[in-house]
């Protein structure tokens, strides 16, 4: 989008208006999504929430009445004047106690980011991870620049059929309609930065989305100078096909490191987050052989000033490419590094499989001196997993670390939950919101207005529930049972359990169903009834994960279960944010130990929702037994499926749904409520990410920064 085509249709009072639509700054302010919706509520709904969209459509008249209207006025100089402030000063985190001296420029590479669902560059955790993390170092003003694709269709677009049968739709993203730019060379035509060694040449476009203070750099492959299956070649996330995804991990890694180059921004630390950008390291060894190293001191100095970060203790997630498609595209490039085929090989071989191929976490493994898990039991998972490269107590810095996940505060935390914060933690708590001793005074809020905001919210998700099916039968014909197994019957006085997570065998989303006898009594208690809500995707080639997802529909269209099971389709962002804030309990079952870490009950927490969740990834950490519920922490040899599945009945059955429905003459859950502050007590501080990037800077920022030496900054 460029400026004038936005700048045309705004009053030149309210210009700003402009600049703000087009930084995602605005994504985690309310008060500066609130100037968009005060222009026309209902441009700001059908545009699902998207600034630059509701400039695009708003009707001038509505314009210009703003740009005369003192209160809205008001309200806009106070929004600039924040952002401008945040967007000011200089790089660096003296303010929270760490000062490197000079700035260190760090280049975070990551194949997804999940920024907001109008940018439709994530596939689920991993994507929000990395947008969390890009709008805190904004917020803690880390000198970062980060790198992705463009992908022009996305993810996947999640459509059921009647059947229950997932449907991948292409929906391409309009550029002109979201918070991107196209960056453009001196003579005003589009930047292309051509990747390195690839034949036939591949050209990348790059677009720019700026976040916060933070520059995030796209590739984009769909340009006229490639040819037609490069031009494809990053049309979606996670391609399928194995030889055209080893082409997008060439093109983020070697192309990813180039653009940056191009653009004068050459890191002096490279994070990479998981291993499909891998290459990057490649090309950073490259640079130094040609600049004279030989390829072992290269590596040497790029595994000083290297981190990377693992999230995947499921080996069928790490990258593995054949041999031979591995000759095909860097029989020329090894030579540059002064390598022969078998040395460059074995680069990315696992030592525990090395037939496999190569692989591109033994890769990054290999060239990173620093490398980290996601949580603490991942970390030792991880460990276990990587030994031979990685061996447990390793005394010197490629020992396997972790840091625990966390979740960025002003994103996911509902504006009226923000709001009863600000009214009993003081006007401050934002700015110090990783300090567990403020989060005490939750103790002063009275549980009567926790509770009728959290049923607000509650209400607020079912409307957005029932919105969602009336458009599936009014706008795709979609019948009765799709309608019904979307959610219109839910009840919002009834206690209910939210799963939304990726639709994989291993998060075993059907694990509530194991036994349809003792659900069926669950939902079906006429005082104290239960209804599940279900959202989440699987991978378009997971037909395992498209099967659990259908045999889960399936069920909520049977009327033995009442109507008392949803499953909303389209699942994305915003949905994520109104599940996370309006159901009663989050539920998490994965098989362990093959939760990395898990963010969404973070997430959950934060705005009041205690989790039943399974003893894995973050909640071994979280769980204080008083601030939700934990089960299958023992160990279990075999299939554990009923014996996970009777402890959650007995669970639910014994103590989430008598305390749910245990209720004073003034009709408040005292003790529920009592729980629901516990949740956000134990999460809010330890498990944000404030607190997670502050522990990378101190401890691998800071120690790459002594090794690194300052650059210009970005």
């Amino acid at each position: 989008m460029s400026g004038a085509r936005l700048s045309a249709f705004l009053p030149k009072r309210i210009e700003g208006l402009e600049e703000l639509a087009l930084n995602l700054w605005w994504s985690w302010h309310p008060a500066a999504r609130m100037l968009f919706k005060g222009l026309d509520r209902a441009v700001w709904k059908e545009s699902g929430h998207n600034p630059v969209l509701t400039l695009r459509n708003v009707d001038r008249a509505r314009l210009e009445a703003a740009a005369a209207d003192r209160r809205y006025l008001r309200d806009y100089d106070g929004v600039m004047s924040l952002f401008r402030r945040d967007l000011s000063g200089e790089v660096g985190t003296a303010a929270w106690g760490w000062n490197p001296g000079p700035p260190v420029r760090v280049a975070y590479f990551s194949a997804e980011y999940g920024l907001h669902h109008s940018l439709p560059f994530y596939a689920g955790g991993l994507g929000f991870l990395a947008g969390d993390f890009l709008k805190e170092c904004s917020d803690l003003k880390i000198p970062l620049v980060a790198v992705g694709f463009m992908y022009p269709e996305g993810y996947v677009r999640q459509r059921l059929r009647e059947d229950g049968w997932q449907e991948n739709l292409d929906e391409p993203l309009d550029r002109e309609a979201a918070s991107i730019e196209s960056l453009r060379d001196p003579r005003g035509g589009k930047l292309l930065v051509q990747v390195p060694f690839m034949n036939p040449p591949v050209q990348v476009a790059v677009w720019k989305v700026t976040v916060g203070r933070i520059p995030l750099y796209l590739l984009d492959t769909d340009v006229e100078a490639n040819e037609p299956w490069n031009r494809r070649m990053a049309q979606h996330l996670y391609e399928g096909n194995l030889e055209q995804r080893l082409r997008q991990e060439i093109v983020l890694g070697l192309g990813g490191y180039e653009v940056l180059a191009t653009l004068g921004l050459s890191p002096d630390l490279v994070h990479l987050n998981e291993g499909h950008s891998a290459f990057a390291l490649l090309e950073r060894a490259r640079d130094l052989v040609a600049s004279g190293a030989d390829f072992q001191g290269a590596v040497e100095r790029i595994r000083s000033t290297s981190l990377f970060t693992t999230h995947t203790p499921v080996p069928a997630g790490h990258d593995v490419f054949p041999f031979h498609l591995m000759e095909k595209y860097f029989g020329e490039y090894w030579t540059r590094l002064n390598l022969d085929r078998d040395s460059f090989m074995r680069l990315g071989v696992n030592p525990d499989h090395p037939e496999a191929g190569f692989n591109m976490t033994a890769l990054a493994l290999r060239l990173s001196g620093f490398h980290n898990g996601v949580s603490r039991k991942h970390g030792l998972v991880a460990g276990e997993m990587w030994r031979s490269l990685v061996p447990p107590g390793s005394p010197d810095r490629a020992s396997l670390d972790y840091v625990t996940n966390g979740v960025h505060v002003p994103t996911w935390i509902e504006p009226k939950i923000q709001l009863l914060f600000n009214k009993y933690l003081g006007p401050d708590w934002l700015a110090n919101h990783d300090d567990p001793s403020l989060w005490q005074l939750i103790d002063d809020l009275p549980e009567a207005e926790l509770w009728q905001v959290h049923l607000w919210l509650k209400r607020k998700l079912f409307n957005f529930i029932v919105d969602r099916a009336r458009k599936s039968w009014t706008t795709e014909g979609a019948g009765p049972g799709r309608v019904v197994a979307g959610g219109v019957m839910l009840d919002p006085s009834v206690l209910t359990l939210g799963f939304a997570r990726r639709f994989a065998t291993y998060k075993r989303a059907d694990l509530i169903l194991t036994d349809l006898d003792r659900l069926k009594k669950l939902v079906g208690d006429r005082y104290r009834p239960l209804q599940i809500i279900f959202a989440g995707k699987a991978h378009p080639a997971d037909d395992p994960g498209k099967l659990i997802l259908q045999q889960v529909y399936n069920l909520a269209r049977n009327p033995a279960l009442q109507g008392r099971v949803a499953v909303v389709e389209g699942y994305d962002e915003q949905l994520a944010q109104y599940l996370v804030h309006g159901v009663d309990v989050w539920l998490n079952n994965p098989l362990p130990p093959l939760e990395a870490c898990g963010t969404s009950g973070m997430k959950a927490a934060l705005n009041g929702v205690p989790s039943l969740s399974i003893a894995d990834g973050w909640w071994l950490e979280g769980f204080k037994g008083t601030n939700g519920w934990s089960f299958g922490d023992g160990e279990r040899s075999g299939d554990r499926t009923t014996a996970d599945a009777r402890e959650l009945y007995d669970l639910l059955e014994k103590e989430v749904i008598p305390l749910y429905y245990q209720q004073g003459e003034d009709s408040l859950p005292a003790g529920w409520v009592k729980l629901m502050k516990e949740a956000i007590k134990s999460a809010a501080a330890p498990f944000s990410a404030r607190r997670m990037v502050k522990e990378y800077a101190d401890k691998f920022y800071r120690k790459t920064a002594l090794i690194a030496g300052p650059s210009a900054g970005p």
